[in-house]
């Protein structure tokens, strides 16, 4: 009987409501990104959500305060480029799934998030390091298949996908890699990859009856690509060079296609023809020697340049020929100073690390800013987070504050910190 009651006790306490979590973020300096910076601001979160934001925010007896007196205020960042959970180790082969084979270098129904490993060490690192979204990136071929945002949370793989897909990603820059000898005819084909899609959409019982014509692609390719060439989910080409640039831009015009530019190094060579188009361009400052032929006219100035010319820009931290790892997507915040130091406005940097990648990627109503209504996802900072010195003081992921042991990047740190100068030096 003793037992009966307390199961019976246990499920009665199970359904009962949780309390509700509220959180104060005082007296910072709040960048809300969608509306101007409050000084001595407060950010008040209740079950994990922002509810209010301002000068005169009344605070409930009950609520969870931190001092942020001193301190920067802003959203998660989120970089959106990365293969965060779906590569380890670089050089090792069995720890990567970023990649499809595909037939005839066409994998546009590869869902990369399938492979995705929530238990990564890497993501740790970047969560301590403000780092809050990221978005997955597939490469390799001609299409390398559908994209997707994650929340860097704790739990399953369903626990951390916000969107999926969010993108379809193909690339224009390397023929060899799509299996074609030359730009022109990389070109061609993708273009007829997509009007097949186009056909196929309209003609699927045929095909079902053998009663079409062949096809470039496989039957499930068709199917992923049939949100793209009806302009539902965009195509993210990956595009260096100008005249390459050009070339998706005349393909997205001509086919009528959702159209976001990744990389983009030689983009401030024509970002008046990207704004008139407008369509937006993950790039980052130039940092490091270009790395291919096609980015030989990159430079530093390229995000605040097409910034300036009206383009919706998204700083990412492997841009321009960077060799990023997965655990320093991080580095976005260096990104986007770079991006400050060469010509772009600190506020346009903010918002291309924060609510302009969360707008392309359909996920803005969430995530981006510090608005009522909005995930609470929210970073301090000891100060200017795009300044090499600023720490990260707290962050909240829906709402939660993470409180993580330190990652192995902090404990190798500490320990190189702490070793005997003959070790140190070099």
């Amino acid at each position: 009987m003793m037992r009966m009651t307390c199961a019976v006790v246990g499920i009665a306490l199970a359904t009962l409501p949780l309390p509700a979590q509220i959180i104060a973020i005082t007296g910072g300096r709040v960048y809300p990104v969608s509306g101007p910076m409050i000084e001595n601001g407060t950010v008040l979160i209740r079950d994990g959500r922002i509810v209010a934001v301002g000068t005169n925010v009344s605070i409930p007896n009950d609520a969870q305060r931190v001092d942020a007196s001193g301190k920067w205020v802003t959203p998660g960042l989120v970089n959106s480029a990365t293969n965060l959970g779906l590569v380890e180790v670089g050089q090792v082969a069995q720890t990567r799934e970023e990649r499809a084979q595909g037939r005839d270098r066409i994998a546009a129904a590869f869902t990369v998030w399938d492979g995705l490993n929530p238990a990564s060490v890497n993501i740790r690192a970047n969560r301590n390091g403000g780092v809050t979204s990221a978005v997955v990136l597939p490469g390799g071929g001609l299409i390398a298949g559908q994209a997707a945002i994650l929340s860097l949370v704790d739990g399953s793989a369903a626990d951390m996908i916000d969107r999926s897909p969010v993108a379809m990603v193909a690339q224009i820059g390397d023929p060899a890699s799509a299996g074609a000898g030359s730009r022109g005819e990389l070109l061609v084909k993708l273009r007829e990859v997509l009007e097949d899609a186009r056909v196929y959409s309209r003609r699927k019982a045929e095909f079902e009856r053998a009663d079409t014509r062949p096809f470039a692609a496989s039957r499930l390719d068709l199917e992923a690509l049939i949100p793209v060439v009806e302009g539902r989910l965009p195509l993210l080409v990956n595009a260096d060079k100008a005249s390459d640039i050009e070339s998706a831009l005349k393909l997205a015009a001509d086919l009528r296609l959702r159209l976001i530019l990744g990389g983009a190094a030689e983009a401030w060579l024509v970002a008046d023809k990207i704004a008139a188009a407008k369509v937006p361009v993950l790039t980052g400052a130039m940092n490091n020697i270009p790395t291919s032929f096609a980015a030989l006219g990159q430079r530093q100035e390229n995000p605040g340049l097409l910034r300036r010319a009206g383009v919706q820009v998204a700083i990412v931290g492997n841009a321009g020929g960077g060799d990023e790892e997965a655990f320093n997507i991080r580095n976005v915040k260096q990104e986007a100073g770079n991006a400050v130091a060469y010509g772009m406005s600190w506020d346009d940097a903010l918002r291309a690390v924060t609510l302009t990648p969360a707008e392309m990627f359909g996920v803005a109503d969430r995530y981006g800013s510090l608005q009522p209504g909005k995930v609470a996802n929210v970073v301090v900072w000891s100060g200017d987070p795009f300044e090499l010195s600023t720490q990260v003081e707290h962050v909240f992921l829906r709402g939660r504050e993470i409180t993580d042991s330190p990652s192995r990047q902090d404990l190798l740190e500490r320990r190189y910190r702490s070793l005997p100068p003959r070790y140190g030096s070099p």
